[in-house]
């Protein structure tokens, strides 16, 4: 099976080859010809486009190399610093849906047996589990439609709008997206601004690059403010995307002229501190969420077993 996938891959990327071979025979540029072979995002073939224009081809893919290596390395370290956290959430869930609809209805019939008054948390518990097992279908068919729903709308304007506010609001996970985001656009700022091409022109290519929305919906006022006069920094600083020291640095190098130098040094910034952050939600997430289920599964317990102790010592006394 792995094998006839592979053999499917690489004639899929001959196939892609092929026509790219066959674009430029056919007079079309570079980047015109990955443009229309499909795989290739507007990010790669925009900048392929400014390495012809400027001579810099070379150049360019280097940057490409580099950004793409630092983009994958990011990618990993923020899947194995929530792969094992996520792992114990599902395995929490599906532990305490087991309890609540076998084990728990279980304790219940015995309790019905002997009578008596049970302990609120006991009832509690109890409840709940009534409540899952009548309304589980509904239930299934409540988060299936709700994933429906946020799947269909993820890419409409008010649904971008939305998300991002609630990822900004999420402690340190969403420090990590906006900080990786950011180095996303300074990286490819960098790259146009080092490659000689206009400030207006950059902004317009990066509007078209990055799909995150804070940025991507800033810059079409900030295009509109620099044509009318207004310097980088000053535009940018009308966005709370942009934080105090993103500003200060812009400004600098706004004065020495050397923004594409500043760029750099601001996603080398925001790519560290995702990556120090990414190290520290591995590292405090896994203990925490490991409490997490220790406690919610020994409440489940405690909460069965507590009529069991008060029965026997009413039965010793």
């Amino acid at each position: 099976m792995e094998l006839l996938e592979e053999e499917q891959t690489v004639s899929k990327y001959a196939e892609i080859i092929r026509n790219i071979k066959d674009d430029l025979v056919l007079g079309h540029s570079l980047w015109e010809a990955l443009q229309k072979s499909g795989p290739f995002t507007p990010y790669e073939y925009y900048a392929i486009q400014i390495g012809e224009e400027t001579g810099k081809l070379i150049i360019v893919m280097e940057q490409l190399y580099q950004y793409f290596a630092t983009r994958l390395k990011q990618r990993r370290q923020f899947v194995n610093a929530l792969s094992y956290p996520v792992i114990i959430l599902i395995t929490s869930i599906g532990a305490v849906t087991f309890m609540l609809l076998f084990i728990v209805p279980m304790f219940d019939d015995v309790f019905k047996r002997f009578g008596g008054e049970l302990p609120v948390m006991t009832q509690i518990i109890i409840d709940l589990a009534a409540f899952f097992r009548e309304r589980a279908y509904l239930i299934g068919l409540a988060i299936l439609f709700v994933v429906y729903f946020f799947h269909r709308n993820r890419n409409k304007t008010w649904m971008l709008a939305y998300s991002t506010k609630v990822m900004k609001r999420i402690p340190v996970l969403g420090t990590i997206v906006y900080s990786l985001h950011l180095a996303r656009f300074c990286s490819s700022m960098s790259l146009l601004l080092g490659s000689k091409v206009p400030l207006l022109r950059s902004l317009n290519l990066v509007h078209q690059m990055i799909d995150f929305y804070p940025i991507q919906i800033s810059l079409k006022t900030i295009e509109n403010e620099i044509l009318h006069g207004a310097f980088l920094h000053a535009s940018m600083a009308g966005f709370p995307v942009y934080d105090k020291k993103f500003i200060s640095l812009v400004k600098i190098g706004e004065e020495v002229n050397k923004l594409d130098v500043f760029f750099e040094k601001l996603s080398k910034q925001y790519s560290s501190d995702a990556e120090h952050r990414m190290g520290l939600l591995g590292t405090f997430l896994e203990p925490f969420m490991i409490i997490f289920l220790g406690l919610v599964v020994g409440f489940i317990l405690l909460a069965m077993y507590l009529p069991m102790f008060q029965l026997s010592t009413s039965v010793g006394g």
